[in-house]
């Protein structure tokens, strides 16, 4: 029994560590603002259908993150703790970057998803990329696929966890993007931002705890390694 418990707590942590950061970075509220701004033109069941489809496309391009970006970097020589501290640095300055600009990410999204007023198959480009899950995104999956255990049933607990977080966050996606009308009639632009606020603040406290724990990884083989004989 204690030991189910202990891999059910691992999962809660997995989760609550990856869906604030998944939420804050991929910005579904704002998202769902722009997103209605550039379909307004088109009939609300193709904007559905539409919906339906990115939030698909967004958990394929989060799970791959997720579960093989990391790997992929540590093929490259590169190791845990250096890739905890780069990938903890992007989120933080991700973070900071939401946190004191929000304005110009919106901008940016808005010219992302420019062309899908135009286009017929934008499901995938440009609406999941680069205006949903867009390089920060990817960098943000990656960073949190490094902060797994290095061994042992934890590892599994962890990618439970963060995959949970990806489902979720394609179901907010698609919730978001297909009832974009009435979030705007409840929310508003303001709304959205105070909300996207509060979490890109808890993204530049998850930032520096998986920077912290990489430099952990770094530091301590240095300062309990073997002492070279004299």
């Amino acid at each position: 029994m204690i030991p189910e418990l202990h891999a059910s707590a691992s999962v809660a942590t997995a989760f609550l560590l990856a869906f604030p950061a998944l939420f804050s970075i991929v910005n579904p509220l704002s998202g769902a603002l722009i997103f209605h701004q550039v379909m307004e033109d088109r009939h609300l069941k193709e904007r559905t259908k539409l919906a339906r489809r990115v939030s698909f496309y967004s958990l394929i391009v989060l799970l791959v993150s997720l579960w093989g970006g990391s790997y992929v970097l540590n093929f490259f020589g590169i190791s845990l703790g250096a890739l905890r501290v780069a990938g903890g640095l992007v989120v933080a300055i991700t973070a900071w970057r939401l946190l004191t600009a929000p304005e110009e990410q919106e901008a940016r999204k808005e010219r992302q998803a420019a062309p899908a007023g135009e286009a017929e198959d934008v499901a995938f480009f440009p609406l999941t990329l680069p205006f949903t899950t867009g390089p920060g995104s990817i960098a943000v999956a990656i960073a949190l696929g490094s902060a797994r255990p290095v061994a042992g049933e934890g590892v599994w607990a962890f990618f439970i966890g963060v995959t949970a977080a990806a489902v979720a966050m394609a179901g907010i996606v698609w919730i978001t993007y297909s009832s974009a009308d009435r979030l705007i009639a409840m929310l508003g632009r303001d709304g959205a931002r105070v909300v996207n606020r509060l979490m890109a603040f808890l993204l530049l406290c998850i930032g520096v705890q998986i920077a912290s724990s990489g430099v952990q990884d770094l530091l301590i083989p240095l300062i309990h390694g073997p002492i070279a004989p004299r």
